[in-house]
C-alpha cells in the first residue's frame, strides 16, 4: 500500500506546494502588508516593547493562559524546528545561495500575515466558566463563515493539523532527534525514544502551565546556543562575509551562474525554493502558531499581533539567516566544497542534512561539528514536539472534547506519545510526505478565513 500511494502523495505535494500554496501564502502576506499599511514596519518597535514588557515568570493568577513572552516562546518553539537547519540548507542546495534573498522577502510579508493570525486568534477566542481559553484558527474560521460551511472548513483544518503536527509531525521530529543522537553520541534509538516519551509525558500531563514554563526557558537557551556557535564560525570566516552577502544578492537574480542550466529554470528554482522553504519555516499563514497566541494573557489583540511578528523575525532573519551564512561562507566561497559549482562527485557526498554538518565541521572539526548540530537539532526538534502537541490538543478538544474533554485529552496524549516512540525507531519517506501533505492542506481553510476577515484585522490595525 505504501509503495502504491507514495508516488501519488509526492506528486500531490509537489503540485500543491509549487503552484497553489506559495501563491496563496505570498498573496495573503502582500494583501495584509498593503491593507495594514506595512504594519511590520510601523509597529515593529511596539512588538519589541510589548514582548519584553511581559518578560517574567509564569503568572500564577492565570493558570490557563500565558504571558505574551511565553506565547511567543511557544510559537517560536514551533517555528524554529529542524526546518531551520535542514530547510535552509535544502533551499541553498537546490536553489543556490540566492534562495536566501527570496526567503527574506517572503518573511517580510509573512510578518503581516502572522500579525493577522495572532490578532484574530485573540479577538475570536472563547473563555469558558473555568477560565480556560479556547482559541485558534477553528474559532476564527467559524467566525468568518457561519453555518455548515464554516463547520466543515474548521473540521477539515482540525483533522489536518492533528494528523500533520500532533501525530506524524512529532513522529518525524523524534526521528530527527534519534538519528542525530545516534550519529553524534552512539545512543541507541530506542533509548532515545524512551527518554523522549518520559520527558514529553511529564510535560504533557502538566498542561499549559508546565509547557509554558519549559518553553520560555528552552527557547532563549537554544537560540543563544546556536547563535554563539554560529558566530564562532562566522568570525573564523570573517573575510568571506562580504562575499557571502554578495553571492546571496547576485544569485537571487543570476542563479544560473551557479546552478547551471537555463536562466528560466534556475530563477524558478531559486524563487520557488526560497519561497517554499521560507513559508514553511516561519509558518506564517499555516494556522499553527495562532493556537499559542490565543493563550496570551492580553486584552488588546493588537499587542499580541505585534509580538507575533517578532517570532517570524527571530525565526527567519536571525536563526535561519545565521545558518545560511554559515553554509555559504564555508562551502560556497573560494576554498569551499561547492565553490566550483555542483559537480557530480560533490553532490554524491553532500545533501541537505550533512550540508550543515560539513559547514560546522570545517571550523569545529568533523566530530565536534556533528555533536554541535546534534545538540541543536535536539533542542529545536524537542521544543517543536511540545508546541505541536499543544496545537493538536486544542483541535482534539474542539472536535471530540465538548462532553468529555479529559477523556479526549488522555487518548490524544497516549497516541501522541506512541507516535513519538515509533518515530525514534523507524524512518519512512512516506510518513514525511504524509506530514507535508496534511501541512499543506491545513493552509487552505486558514488562508481563506484570513482573506474573509480582512476588515476585522484592518480595523484593529487602524486604531493604533
Amino acid at each position: 500500500m505504501e509503495a502504491f500511494l507514495y508516488p501519488f502523495v509526492v506528486k500531490f505535494n509537489e503540485y500543491l506546494s509549487n503552484y497553489i500554496l506559495v501563491f496563496l501564502l505570498v498573496g495573503v502576506g502582500v494583501w495584509y502588508t498593503i491593507k495594514t499599511k506595512f504594519i511590520q514596519i510601523r509597529c515593529f518597535c511596539d512588538g519589541i516593547k510589548n514582548l519584553f514588557g511581559e518578560f517574567h515568570i509564569f503568572d500564577k493568577n492565570h493558570p490557563h493562559s500565558m504571558t505574551s513572552f511565553q506565547a511567543l516562546a511557544t510559537s517560536i518553539a514551533a517555528q524554529v524546528g529542524t526546518g531551520n537547519i535542514v530547510g535552509a540548507s535544502g533551499a541553498i542546495l537546490i536553489g543556490g545561495p540566492g534562495a536566501i534573498f527570496w526567503m527574506w522577502l517572503i518573511a517580510f510579508f509573512g510578518m503581516a500575515t502572522i500579525y493577522a493570525e495572532a490578532t484574530l486568534a485573540v479577538k475570536t477566542r472563547i473563555i469558558d466558566d473555568m477560565g480556560k481559553i479556547k482559541g485558534g484558527p477553528v474559532y476564527y474560521i467559524t467566525t468568518a463563515f457561519k453555518g455548515k460551511f464554516g463547520k466543515f472548513l474548521a473540521g477539515f483544518f482540525a483533522v489536518a493539523i492533528i494528523l500533520a503536527l500532533g501525530f506524524m509531525g512529532c513522529m518525524v521530529q523524534s526521528n530527527s532527534i534519534a538519528c542525530s543522537m545516534e550519529t553524534a553520541f552512539h545512543i541507541k534509538p530506542y533509548i532515545m525514544g524512551i527518554l523522549l516519551v518520559i520527558i514529553c509525558g511529564i510535560i504533557f500531563i502538566g498542561g499549559i502551565k508546565r509547557l509554558a514554563i519549559v518553553v520560555e526557558k528552552i527557547v532563549p537557551f537554544m537560540a543563544l546556543f546556536f547563535i554563539i556557535g554560529g558566530l564562532i564560525i562566522l568570525i573564523a570566516r570573517i573575510k568571506y562575509i562580504p562575499e557571502t552577502f554578495y553571492m546571496i544578492f547576485k544569485y537571487a537574480f543570476m542563479p544560473q551562474a551557479i546552478l547551471g542550466g537555463s536562466f528560466g529554470y534556475a530563477i524558478k528554482q531559486a524563487i520557488s525554493q526560497g519561497a517554499k522553504r521560507g513559508l514553511f519555516s516561519n509558518e506564517a499563514g499555516m494556522g499553527s502558531t495562532p493556537h499559542a497566541h490565543a493563550l496570551a494573557n492580553v486584552k488588546d489583540p493588537h499587542i499580541q499581533g505585534t509580538v507575533a511578528m517578532i517570532g517570524v523575525f527571530v525565526d527567519t532573519f536571525i536563526i535561519l539567516t545565521l545558518n545560511a551564512l554559515i553554509v555559504i561562507s564555508t562551502l560556497y566561497t573560494q576554498d569551499g566544497a561547492l565553490s566550483s559549482g555542483y559537480t557530480e562527485a560533490v553532490m554524491h557526498i553532500l545533501n541537505k542534512t550533512n550540508l550543515v554538518q560539513t559547514a560546522f565541521g570545517t571550523i569545529f572539526g568533523n566530530s565536534i561539528g556533528a555533536i554541535f548540530v546534534a545538540i541543536c537539532l535536539f533542542f529545536f526538534a524537542f521544543s517543536t514536539i511540545l508546541s505541536w502537541n499543544l496545537f493538536g490538543k486544542v483541535n482534539v478538544i474542539y472536535l471530540f472534547g465538548k462532553k468529555h474533554p479529559k477523556i479526549a485529552e488522555t487518548i490524544y496524549m497516549v497516541l501522541a506519545l506512541a507516535f513519538i516512540m515509533l518515530g525514534s525507531l523507524v524512518s519512512s519517506d512516506f510518513v514525511w510526505e504524509l506530514t507535508d501533505m496534511f501541512n499543506n492542506l491545513m493552509v487552505i481553510p486558514n488562508a481563506i478565513a484570513l482573506f474573509a476577515l480582512t476588515k476585522v484585522v484592518v480595523k484593529i490595525a487602524k486604531e493604533k
